[in-house]
């Protein structure tokens, strides 16, 4: 009996690490965007997810600056811009006015990232490192350590909907072994259900961006974000 409930509070520990629950806006009702703002905030989320597609990086555009002006006015709860295209630099720097509190950009698409980075941090706020399904961990490594988050995409970027590529959980590992060398966190992005969140975050995976597989269109966001945040 006694051993028994050490297992039992023991995996309540290990389950209940402490986690980020962020909705990818793209996925939201646009016509009541602000509305959808104010229930999420409402319903416990953590951080506001915005793709910024421009249709030359990935084959699709979304949100764009009053898409964020309206999010960041409804809301006192960070909010993270993810970079999907070109010139990051400049729209890096315009976010960051505007009031963002992450950025997320490829590594791919700035040939200056570690520059960026440091204006990023500048501003104060804090820097994301965003790693397609193709991108190694020796790719990147080199610059990890001015990285305060690392947004590992589970899908190829661009949609959402897509299913979660099992193959990047080798990779997932291989950052979570070099998360203390380096100082990052760790979230993931694409395809996240409550499986996969339930059993990244037992791994150490610290984020999780929310789409149609774990959060919209699953009903009232207070008794799904409960629900999330106890797996």
């Amino acid at each position: 009996m006694v051993f028994w409930t050490f297992t039992k509070s023991f995996e309540r520990l290990v389950t209940n690490m402490e986690k980020l629950l962020c909705p990818s806006m793209m996925c939201a009702d646009f016509n009541n965007l602000k509305k959808e703002v104010i229930k999420l905030d409402e319903a416990g989320a953590d951080v506001f997810h915005i793709d910024v597609m421009d249709g030359n990086f990935v084959p699709n555009f979304a949100m764009g600056l009053e898409d964020f002006k309206c999010i960041r006015e409804n809301t006192k709860k960070m909010v993270d811009v993810h970079l999907n295209g070109g010139n990051p630099a400049a729209l890096a720097e315009i976010f960051c006015k505007m009031g963002a509190d992450i950025v997320y950009v490829h590594y791919e698409t700035d040939v200056n990232i570690a520059r960026t980075f440091d204006n990023i941090h500048k501003y104060g706020k804090k820097t994301g490192l965003a790693i397609n399904p193709a991108t190694s961990f020796e790719t990147v490594k080199n610059i990890l350590h001015i990285v305060d988050y690392v947004m590992i995409m589970t899908v190829n970027p661009g949609f959402a909907g897509q299913s979660y590529l099992e193959y990047i959980d080798e990779k997932i590992e291989e950052f979570i072994q070099n998360r203390k060398k380096y100082h990052y966190e760790i979230v993931v992005d694409g395809g996240i259900s409550e499986e996969k969140i339930k059993k990244l975050n037992q791994k150490g995976v610290k984020g999780f961006i929310l789409g149609t597989s774990s959060l919209f269109g699953k009903g009232d966001y207070v008794h799904t974000i409960k629900k999330l945040r106890v797996l």
